[in-house]
């Protein structure tokens, strides 16, 4: 299967290029001064972001794709996309939203999509079969993949990960709580007599 060109777009160009527009996005978050602006709350909205994404991400990287985990792929996209909106509602009202941030915003919504498209097309008995078509039944069931991904391949992908993608927005949010401190405690000093 790692030699299908799909599985391969999907490993070494979708993926990383996922975690690169997340980490030109927290560079973006950071030239705004994120924490002096909309703060920690709109850290914890990108963290969620994240996540979403990370778990239907970790799904298909050690799960055999079925019926299931593609319907979970699909719940978690629609989760991440309100979720998005949610964050872009609450941004563009704190702070400066640059039309390069914009442009970076819709990397990160379309891949994820890109993704779920590419491994329905793997995976086309199944997706079919989670609608009701086609002669497979649909698979529930949860089930390591009996063809794991290379190990390089997944501590390379688990090292990116940390490095573009947690550490950033872990600093983020640090940041922005940081400051909200700092804030507090010289608005309390300010109204000391």
């Amino acid at each position: 299967m790692v030699d299908d060109p799909l599985v391969l777009i999907l490993m070494y160009f979708v993926v990383p290029l996922w975690l690169l527009a997340g980490f030109a996005d927290w560079l973006c978050h950071r030239a705004s001064h994120i924490e002096t602006t909309s703060g920690p709350k709109e850290s914890v909205l990108h963290l969620l972001q994240f996540a979403e994404v990370g778990v239907a991400l970790l799904a298909a990287l050690f799960l055999e794709i079925n019926a299931g985990v593609l319907a979970f792929m699909i719940v978690m996209f629609f989760v991440h996309e309100a979720t998005a909106l949610w964050d872009v509602r609450y941004a563009v009202a704190e702070r400066s939203v640059t039309p390069i941030e914009q442009h970076i915003h819709s990397f990160l919504e379309m891949l994820p999509l890109i993704a779920i498209i590419c491994l329905s097309a793997l995976h086309w008995d199944q997706f079919k079969a989670l609608f009701g078509f086609g002669p497979d039944p649909s698979r529930f069931t949860l089930a390591w993949k009996a063809e794991p991904l290379p190990l390089a391949y997944l501590m390379a992908l688990m090292v990116a990960a940390l490095l573009l993608a947690i550490i950033p927005f872990a600093e983020e949010l640090y940041r922005g709580v940081r400051a909200r401190r700092v804030r507090t405690r010289n608005d309390a000093n300010a109204c000391r007599p």
